[in-house]
C-alpha cells in the first residue's frame, strides 16, 4: 500500500544501482532496529550481515534523517568503555491516520516506534453530507492533532485516511464509492485545503487488518479481518501480506449474498449480507431507532434482556456465519477477527456465527477458538492507517529528509 510522504534526498549522484543497494541497507538497519532495538552498532552488523563500518556510515545516515537515536546504553556490569544504544526515534518522524466513519471522524499521531501519542475523535453524522464538507472538516481534525504532536517534538512525515469505501488499485487517491457516505468517484485531494497534507485514502477494513496484523506479531498469519458498522467490509491477509484484489475491490463482505431472493440492497442485488447484519437491519429487526450511537444501545438492550434485540444479533451473527463459511472454505485462513464497532457486541454475536461455521466448515479442521474479536475494535481503522505510514518508513528511511545537524 502507498501512502504519502515527504521523500527525502541528499542530492547523491551515483548511479541508480549504488542508491538502491545504499536504499535497501538503510531499511535493513532501521528494521533490525524496529524488530530487535536497542541494538548496539555491533549487533545491528550481526541482525543484518553488514560489515561494521558499513552500519557505521549506515547508522549516521539514519541519525541524521531523523530515524534512528543513539543513547547511553544501560549498565552490563563489563569492565570498558560503556556502549550505547540506538533504538527507533520517538521524538522527529511520525504518521498521522484520519478516519471518515458514518457518524465520526478520527485522528491519530503514532510515533517511530507504533506508539499513539496524539487521539482525537468526534462525532458527525456524515452520511449524505457534502464530500467536501466532510473532507474540510477531517483536514481541520487533522491540523489539530499535528499542533499538539508538534508540541510533542514530532513531524508528521506521511498521511493516510481511511474510508468505508472501495479505493481502486490506481495512482490518484480516487474513492470510487462510498455508499453509506453517499460518495460516489471521490478523489480527498479536490477537496483538502492544504495541497502539502493530503492523505492517501485507503479501504478502512484494510487497514483495520493492517492493525491487527501489527497487534498479533505474527508476521506470516493467514486470517480474514471483518469489519463491521454502518457497513460490513472485510479484509483478507494471506502470509502476513494484504490481500486487495486485481483492481483494489476486495473484500466486499457486506454484499455477499446470503439469501439470494431476500431483501433489495442499494447496490442492486438481492439478499446481501448487509440486509441482515449491518447496523440498520440490526435495529430495525430489534424495533429500535439510530439515535446515540447504535451499538452501545444495542449493547445495552441486550445486556437488560430485550428479546427482540437478542434475537436480531443472533440473525446478524448467523447471517455473518453463513457469508464467513464461504470465506473459510475458499481461503484456507488461520482465523477470523471481528473487529470494528461489532467487538463490541462479540459476546452476542460469536456464538451463533461459531454455530453456523462449525455446521459448514466441514472439510477442513476449524475450531470455535479460530473466530476472536478484535481486542482494538474502533480504533483500529484509524490505528492502522497511522501505523501504515511508519512501516513505510521504516521499510524506505530516504522517505525522510537529512536534518540540518545542530
Amino acid at each position: 500500500m502507498t501512502v504519502i510522504g515527504r521523500a527525502g534526498g541528499s542530492g547523491e549522484t551515483a548511479p541508480a544501482s549504488q542508491q538502491g543497494m545504499r536504499r535497501k541497507n538503510l531499511a535493513a538497519v532501521t528494521g533490525a532496529v524496529a524488530a530487535h532495538g536497542p541494538l548496539s552498532r555491533a549487533d545491528v552488523a550481526g541482525h543484518t550481515g553488514l560489515t561494521r563500518p558499513a552500519v557505521s556510515s549506515l547508522v549516521d545516515e539514519l541519525i541524521g534523517r531523523g530515524a534512528l537515536t543513539e543513547t547511553a546504553a544501560p549498565p552490563s556490569g563489563r569492565v570498558g568503555r560503556p556502549g550505547r544504544a540506538l533504538a527507533l526515534n520517538d521524538r522527529g518522524p511520525a504518521g498521522l491516520g484520519l478516519e471518515i466513519g458514518v457518524t465520526h471522524l478520527a485522528a491519530c499521531i503514532v510515533d517511530l516506534r507504533g506508539e499513539p501519542r496524539v487521539w482525537r475523535r468526534v462525532e458527525r453524522a456524515n452520511a449524505g453530507r457534502p464530500a467536501g464538507q466532510v473532507l474540510a472538516e477531517a483536514a481541520a481534525l487533522g491540523a489539530d492533532a499535528e499542533s499538539e504532536a508538534a508540541a510533542l517534538g514530532l513531524r508528521v512525515e506521511g498521511r493516510v485516511l481511511a474510508v468505508p469505501g472501495v479505493v481502486p488499485n490506481a495512482p490518484g487517491g480516487l474513492v470510487a464509492n462510498a455508499p453509506n457516505l453517499g460518495w460516489q468517484a471521490v478523489r480527498p485531494a479536490d477537496h483538502w485545503p492544504d495541497p502539502a497534507t493530503v492523505p492517501e485514502p485507503e479501504n478502512e477494513a484494510n487497514l483495520g487488518a493492517l492493525a491487527e496484523l501489527r497487534q498479533q506479531g505474527d508476521p506470516a498469519e493467514t486470517f480474514v479481518h471483518v469489519s463491521a458498522e454502518a457497513g460490513i467490509g472485510a479484509a483478507l491477509v494471506i502470509g502476513g501480506q494484504l490481500f486487495r484484489g486485481a483492481r483494489g475491490f476486495a473484500g466486499e463482505l457486506g454484499h455477499l449474498p446470503v439469501h439470494p431472493e431476500g431483501a433489495p440492497c442499494p447496490c442492486g442485488a438481492r439478499g446481501c449480507l448487509e440486509q441482515y447484519a449491518g447496523e440498520a437491519a440490526v435495529l430495525r429487526e430489534a424495533g429500535l431507532s439510530g439515535a446515540g450511537d447504535p451499538v452501545t444501545l444495542l449493547a445495552e438492550r441486550a445486556a437488560a434482556g430485550d428479546a427482540a434485540t437478542l434475537r436480531a444479533l443472533d440473525r446478524a451473527g448467523r447471517a455473518l456465519g453463513l457469508a464467513l463459511a464461504s470465506a473459510v472454505n475458499l481461503v484456507d485462513p488461520d482465523g477470523l477477527v471481528l473487529g470494528g464497532a461489532y467487538a463490541e457486541l462479540a459476546d452476542r454475536l460469536l456464538p451463533p456465527m461459531r454455530a453456523e461455521l462449525a455446521a459448514r466448515v466441514t472439510v477442513r479442521p476449524w475450531t470455535p477458538e479460530a473466530v476472536r474479536p478484535s481486542a482494538l475494535g474502533r480504533r483500529g481503522p484509524v490505528l492502522g492507517a497511522a501505523w501504515s505510514t511508519v512501516q513505510q518508513i521504516i521499510a524506505d528511511p530516504t522517505r525522510l529528509p537529512v536534518r540540518p545537524q545542530r
